[in-house]
């Protein structure tokens, strides 16, 4: 796929996301997107500024409606996961190991398609909440996020069995994923085979997409079929995750 357009649809997709439209799904597809024509930790490192101005559009959206209290458990261990998944990403990235990374890449996605899958049971579970359970789920986004951009589905199964409304779950999302990218970027700017500030401002024209995708997937969040939409992104998150998993090196 073109760059441009390629990098056009990412920004899209964050809008989206970030507006309420589509959940983590559309988050999830990004890295491996972009991975498809880039070294993988490049297109870790890329994404996360995009997704920086996503999260500064969403927390004005969604500003005070968030379960401050789930971030602050979750928040702790959440960047102990942080830096045990940089540490690793800069280590991949410096020993030229993409092709293991692209692997790791590719079974996060995978994880990501099966949670969404079975993710319709979670509210039918008979569920006794434990502080611990919000520490883990902490950890693992932490760890995913850092890694690979996909950190949502540790936490979207936690929320999902608080039973909290649609509203309170988008915006401490919100609040919970705007902390944690922003503990990532400096270990992002440490090394330039994960962000490569040329290539970040050869795409600085996409921004502005972001704010009206945003606005779209806010307004739209309530009229148009999440459902097709989901299971449109499952299949491709599906495919792509196989073929880094099973592809040759390049």
């Amino acid at each position: 796929m073109n760059f441009i357009i390629l990098v056009f649809v990412i920004a899209l997709l964050i809008g989206l996301s970030k507006g309420g439209f589509g959940g983590p799904v559309p988050v999830a597809l990004l890295t491996p997107l972009l991975s498809q024509i880039m070294p993988a930790a490049q297109a870790v490192g890329l994404v996360l500024p995009l997704l920086l101005v996503g999260d500064l559009i969403a927390l004005r959206m969604y500003w005070g409606q968030w379960d401050l209290d789930r971030v602050k458990l979750m928040l702790p261990l959440a960047v102990v996961g942080i830096v045990v998944g940089a540490l690793v990403l800069l280590l991949l990235a410096e020993s030229q190991q993409d092709l293991l990374l692209r692997r790791i890449l590719g079974a996060f996605t995978l994880l990501v398609v099966l949670y969404k899958i079975g993710s319709g049971g979670l509210k039918n579970i008979q569920y006794h909440p434990r502080d611990w359970h919000g520490q883990v789920a902490g950890w693992a986004s932490g760890f995913g996020s850092a890694l690979a951009n996909v950190g949502a589905p540790p936490f979207t199964a936690y929320m999902l069995l608080q039973n909290v409304n649609p509203t309170i779950f988008i915006g401490t999302a919100t609040l919970f994923f705007a902390i944690v990218n922003t503990v990532k970027l400096p270990f992002t700017l440490l090394s330039s085979n994960v962000l490569n500030l040329h290539l970040l401002a050869s795409i600085i024209w996409v921004v502005p997409v972001i704010p009206l995708a945003s606005w779209v997937g806010r307004r739209f969040v309530g009229r148009i079929n999440q459902a097709f939409f989901e299971r449109m992104m499952l299949v491709m998150l599906f495919g792509i995750s196989l073929y880094m998993l099973f592809a040759p090196d390049k």
